[in-house]
């Protein structure tokens, strides 16, 4: 995805049956009087230091600081996948509260039974932050060398999937697979992720579902070949690797991260995010910075994240439903 246009596509093809699901409540498309930000900005973190999603909103706060103000401050509030920090923007968030959101956000409002909070009613969609693909890759001894070895694999039956726990967007991806393809992978949840590498190499488990910037390393140094990645278009990174919308345009599946605000947030407040946050993505260096922690670029409006989470939730649910997967 190296070009705008490329950037572009996963929200397009997200978004391709045309219709938006009913959802959060209409944005404003006029601006409101109130003077905004009139103090500190928080933005809500729900998980710890160091992830891809938490680093890209680093580089972006950077710029977007000076431009607020205000001072924009990053508090992380890790916990339960991210329902900690969610439920703390969206139950105690002030007119001053701002919440990096994931595509974990969209699982928890689809698989658990009862969440706190009311994500279409209690948080404001902003804007879009950055994308990154899984990617299917098997040990370097693996008999399976090709996309198509895999799908006659998974269709056999007996090939297990290493994830990153139940639930996870790996998890789900690989359901998603076995429901749109006739795969029978049996995914299996690890906790950590150097558990799941090492039974990958060692053939422990026959395969696994990671994110790109865990695969490339692994890919490059010969103790992982990749099969397949869920993005839209190949990835420079992995020339020569397939990907699965090949198959079946449906798969096209990415880890996200995206601003939400909360409730309390006046529609100027967010309007002027939105507007700063797609001026940030657009500065020269930022998308060089974001690539080096292994994420793309991925401007949007607010009204287009807003129609990715709903379409989300709902290709979610199904899986769940499909898969008897639940989150308690």
């Amino acid at each position: 995805m190296s070009s705008s246009f490329e950037r572009r596509t996963f929200l397009r093809a997200t978004l391709a049956a045309g219709t938006t699901l009913a959802g959060f409540p209409a944005l404003a498309q006029t601006p409101s009087p109130v003077r905004w930000p009139s103090r500190p900005v928080t933005v809500i973190v729900p998980f710890p230091v160091g992830g891809a999603g938490d680093g890209a909103l680093r580089v972006l706060a950077e710029v977007i600081g000076p431009r607020l103000t205000q001072s924009l401050v990053i508090e992380n509030r890790p916990g339960a996948g991210g329902l900690v920090g969610n439920s703390y923007v969206a139950l105690n968030g002030t007119d001053h509260t701002l919440l990096m959101g994931s595509s974990s956000i969209t699982i928890l409002s689809a698989l658990r039974k009862a969440l706190p909070y009311d994500l279409k009613r209690d948080l404001q969609p902003v804007g879009m932050i950055s994308t990154q693909p899984m990617v299917f890759v098997v040990g370097a001894t693996s008999p399976l060398k090709s996309l198509d070895d895999m799908l006659s694999a998974g269709r056999a039956g007996g090939i297990s999937v290493g994830t990153s726990g139940v639930g996870s967007l790996a998890h789900l991806t690989t359901e998603f697979v076995n429901h749109r393809l006739g795969t029978r992978f049996l995914p299996v949840p690890y906790k950590g992720g150097s558990a799941l590498v090492s039974d990958v190499v060692s053939g422990t488990v026959s395969m696994a579902v990671v994110t790109l910037p865990v695969a490339i390393p692994l890919i490059q140094n010969g103790r992982m070949r990749a099969l397949a990645l869920t993005s839209p278009h190949p990835a420079t990174a992995l020339p020569g690797v397939p990907v699965l919308s090949s198959k079946d345009s449906d798969l096209v599946i990415m880890g996200w991260a995206g601003l939400f605000a909360s409730k309390s947030v006046p529609a100027a407040g967010v309007q002027r995010v939105e507007q700063l946050l797609r001026q940030a993505l657009a500065e020269p260096g930022v998308e060089e910075r974001l690539a080096a922690l292994g994420v793309h670029a991925e401007p949007s409006t607010a009204a287009e994240l807003n129609d990715l989470v709903n379409r989300e939730v709902e290709r979610w649910t199904m899986v769940g439903r499909e898969s008897n997967i639940k989150l308690e």
